[in-house]
């Protein structure tokens, strides 16, 4: 069994196939095959049902890949600890985003990041939060952007939190009141983000937990895509209010919602245990002095009303 097996293995779940796997780690279709074979007969289990196309894990599959990932991911962690122990800093940082929120919290932190650290390059995947929580347990990233709450695997720090706020036609009735209910809104077509988007969960766990079962009319990956929509009176979206803030649309009126706990918490996340390198830890104390000075004006501006 060796680390080498286990690369082929997880590329072959993860690109759905044999032949896509090995271009995606420069070999030969044969050699993926050998290796995955060469692994399945050690173990002594099939990890792969190849009656089925694409290829799918069996129950053993499940546990191999999932223990194969944090194996890989252990390798790069013991790599990067070891240069860094040699004063080798690899001046890279391997960053998930999601596409909510990023250019309001992180965009201003990238040129003071990139002055402070000139000789640090940012490797930057853009992904919604449950795609990058998958990419940060594989080490494929060292740090991502997530809402919270998020599984025990990782570890966090705080970076904003937003009420979430309903969207609505500036025609509809409703956006003549100064805020809404879910309850008000429930009948109301819903137009959400994609389904990998974090966001999505949180609004449909809190409809779920209201007894509410809402109509979902559009789905979308794009902020202004949604914005139009609701000014079309195609229904009504959410976003958090500091996003939807500078969305401004002459047809869409910004409402918040009674009555509920629905919220936007975004983080910075790891892998718990992970050693972060001196790249990671430069963000991250970038990032923490960026919300205690916008906290610390916050409470001055309130000390002055």
């Amino acid at each position: 069994m060796n680390l080498r097996s286990f690369q082929a293995f997880i590329e072959v779940v993860r690109q759905n196939g044999f032949s896509a796997a090995a271009r995606t780690i420069n070999a030969t279709q044969s050699t993926v095959s050998k290796a995955v074979k060469q692994l399945e007969d050690e173990l002594g289990l099939v990890l792969l049902d190849r009656q089925v196309n694409p290829a799918r894990l069996t129950a053993a599959g499940e546990i191999v890949y999932r223990r194969a990932l944090a194996i890989l991911a252990e390798r790069d962690d013991m790599l990067a600890e070891l240069d860094e122990l040699r004063g080798l800093k690899r001046g890279l940082l391997r960053l998930g985003l999601p596409p909510i929120g990023s250019s309001v919290l992180f965009a201003p932190i990238f040129a003071d990041y990139t002055s402070q650290h000139p000789d640090i390059d940012i490797q930057l995947v853009e992904h919604g939060s449950k795609r990058l929580e998958e990419l940060l347990l594989a080490g494929d990233v060292e740090l991502a952007a997530s809402l919270l709450p998020v599984a025990s695997d990782f570890e966090w720090q705080d970076v904003q939190r937003e009420p979430v706020v309903a969207l609505l036609p500036a025609s509809h009735p409703l956006a003549a009141r100064d805020s809404v209910t879910l309850g008000d809104i429930a009948d109301q077509p819903f137009i959400l983000f994609e389904s990998g988007f974090a966001l999505n969960h949180i609004i449909l766990d809190t409809c779920r937990r209201d007894g509410i079962i809402p109509n979902v009319a559009v789905r979308s990956s794009q902020i202004d895509f949604i914005v139009e929509l609701v000014a079309a009176g195609m229904g009504i979206g959410f976003l958090p209010l500091m996003i939807a803030e500078q969305r401004h649309h002459n047809g869409v009126r910004i409402r918040h919602i009674r009555g509920s706990d629905l919220s936007w918490h975004m983080a910075l996340i790891w892998r718990k245990g992970a050693f972060l390198s001196h790249a990671a830890r430069a963000w991250l104390s970038l990032c923490a002095q960026k919300r205690n000075a916008a906290s610390g004006e916050t409470r001055q501006t309130a000390g002055q009303t």
